[in-house]
């Protein structure tokens, strides 16, 4: 018997095998695992809360776009189960990001801001290019979904680190710097949210459909 599926069902699995869609998630892959390691260092060096939540949020981007790339082509039912995983592991680095920054107030540490903006300057970069690259991807399944959510979310950040670079200058204080991770962590905690309950709402739809 002929395979017999919707016009928007077909669509998705025709995007998923689309070599162009694997090749993104490597350069995805390759820019946000050499950025992680910028930033994880310049965050040591400058004392900088949110170039540290930055930092791991290039980590956490790093597994998601390995996970992606794993399961490429495979059933939806898979792709959910991988996006509901992406979404707590992206709950769990918000809430780790939040404990970072309660603790930055308690230390009190002022960073330095000149290095807070260049390395936040070049991360921008880095995540405009990447979510160019995804935009075309952005109204797929869960998990793609979940690249675009990450993608989006990491340019939103490095503004707010460039941002938190120029007011640790003119206060003279680190507060901002750790105002900065508070709300980076809201926007991880937000993001794997919506991830975790788009990839429920097609587990749950499938199940229905006895298809799990």
């Amino acid at each position: 018997m002929a395979d017999q599926c919707c016009a928007s069902a077909c669509g998705a699995k025709d995007t998923l095998n689309d070599p162009r869609w694997r090749k993104v998630l490597w350069i995805a892959l390759g820019l946000n695992a050499t950025m992680f390691a910028v930033e994880i260092i310049a965050s040591i060096v400058t004392g900088s809360r949110s170039l540290q939540a930055d930092a791991l949020d290039f980590l956490g981007d790093s597994a998601n776009y390995a996970i992606s790339l794993g399961v490429v082509g495979m059933a939806l039912a898979w792709r959910a189960r991988a996006a509901l995983v992406k979404g707590l592991t992206i709950l769990l680095f918000g809430l780790a990001v939040l404990a970072s920054a309660v603790w930055g107030l308690i230390e009190g540490v002022t960073p330095d801001p000149l290095a807070m903006g260049v390395v936040g300057f070049m991360a921008l970069v880095v995540n405009v290019s990447v979510a160019l690259m995804l935009y075309r991807y952005r109204t797929g399944d869960s998990n793609m979904r979940s690249v675009w959510i990450c993608s989006r979310n990491d340019a939103i950040n490095n503004l707010l680190v460039i941002g938190a670079g120029l007011a640790v200058m003119w206060s003279s204080s680190g507060i901002p710097d750790q105002l900065v991770a508070f709300v980076m962590a809201l926007l991880g905690i937000s993001g794997g949210w919506q991830i975790v309950r788009q990839a429920t709402i097609e587990l749950n739809e499938l199940r229905a459909e006895g298809a799990l």
